[in-house]
């Protein structure tokens, strides 16, 4: 009998995301607790806006952004170096039965909001945005 993690819709069931959610911080307390010794990663502010577990909780995807969008490449190979330690020590601090395998990737949130503010700008769109909406009738 095997256990459904993930509900209709495709939407993430509750253990992926509270499993997730202690990933990202445990993720976030070994980056500001400069545990690795690496000078890439002490070098840069990381944030960790989110992580994605697949259904049978066996990988988590690790969304990383260095403060300011700068040297992403260099700070996910840098993460990329330490993974095999990462991995264990998620493993260990959140007690779950299988470290599940990670994977980084550049966040693409920073990206999108970008690219909406940059369309916002838009002669355009700000003459759309200053018209005042005709009131209904």
């Amino acid at each position: 009998m095997s256990r459904v993690h993930q509900q209709q819709g495709g939407e993430p069931s509750q253990r992926m995301l509270r499993v997730a959610e202690l990933i990202r911080h445990t993720m976030a307390e070994l980056l500001v607790r400069s545990a690795l010794g690496d000078p890439v990663l002490e070098s840069q502010a990381i944030t960790i806006p989110e992580v994605r577990m697949s259904p049978d909780l066996k990988l988590a995807t690790i969304f990383v952004m260095p403060l300011g969008g700068t040297r992403v490449a260099d700070v996910l190979a840098a993460l990329d170096r330490h993974k095999k330690y990462l991995r264990g020590e998620i493993a260990r601090r959140i007690h779950l039965r299988f470290a599940p395998d990670i994977r980084f990737k550049a966040d693409p949130s920073f990206d999108y909001g970008a690219k909406i503010d940059a369309l916002l700008e838009l002669p355009e769109v700000k003459r759309d945005l200053s018209q005042k909406p005709d009131k209904p009738e």
